[in-house]
């Protein structure tokens, strides 16, 4: 129940990253529908196959992570605090980015540029979207694309101990950010002024900074230490 609500809440928080590298899509889904009969639907539709491919995609790299970090925990015996520290460190320097006030996270994103350049002419050839079915195949190509939060967030799904549990993580975290990825898709322009605001920015890469921390179990024992004293 822990890493369904940490991963929801990664999610929520880290939409205002989220929106700006897959709300332009999310937000396109519609226009290529013409207007009439049941056009809200056929929108929803929409949205939600590609969100659900998306989804699907982030579950598939969280049950690869969790593997090598399943078997790295069980051969080093201080291999689990290493990599507590280094997801925490991750999700730190993710905060900051959604703050707004470091930039440095991005450096990872050129990590998965290589697999990127071939995902990508697959996903214009999706374009324009106009069936649910193209959208599942735009969502599942789409998840793979570089990104920050995403692969932040693989620190800490790296630490789940199975690929189940890497899986559900992702997946968990994928939902968290689906609401904002609706709204983008429903209400465009409503939802970019909202997620441009500086109170909001500001507040979700804070939760994230303390997320990390918590992460850390050199900081999550100097926390427990003193709140016993």
């Amino acid at each position: 129940m822990g890493t369904l609500l940490s991963g929801l809440l990664l999610g929520f928080f880290g939409s205002a990253h989220c929106l700006g590298m897959c709300g332009g899509i999310s937000g396109s889904l519609g226009l290529a529908i013409p207007v009439g009969p049941h056009y809200r639907r056929r929108q929803f539709a929409l949205i939600a196959t590609y969100n659900l491919g998306r989804i699907t995609s982030y579950s598939v790299l969280g049950a690869l992570i969790a593997l090598p970090g399943m078997a790295l925990e069980m051969s080093h015996g201080h291999a689990g605090a290493v990599l507590r520290t280094g997801a925490g460190l991750l999700m730190i320097a993710l905060g900051l980015s959604v703050g707004q006030w470091w930039q440095g996270v991005k450096k990872l994103e050129r990590l998965g540029m290589p697999l990127w350049s071939r995902l990508a002419p697959l996903t214009r050839k999706l374009m324009p979207v106009t069936s649910p079915a193209k959208a599942l195949l735009l969502g599942l190509a789409w998840g793979w694309l570089p990104c920050g939060l995403v692969y932040s967030t693989l620190g800490w799904a790296a630490l789940q101990g199975s690929a189940a549990g890497g899986a559900l993580a992702m997946a968990a975290f994928g939902l968290g950010t689906a609401p904002a990825m609706f709204a983008t898709g429903m209400a465009a322009r409503r939802v970019e002024r909202w997620r441009n605001r500086d109170w909001f920015r500001h507040l979700a890469g804070g939760m994230i900074v303390l997320f990390g921390l918590w992460t850390i179990p050199a900081v999550r024992g100097m926390l427990l230490h003193g709140a016993a004293h």
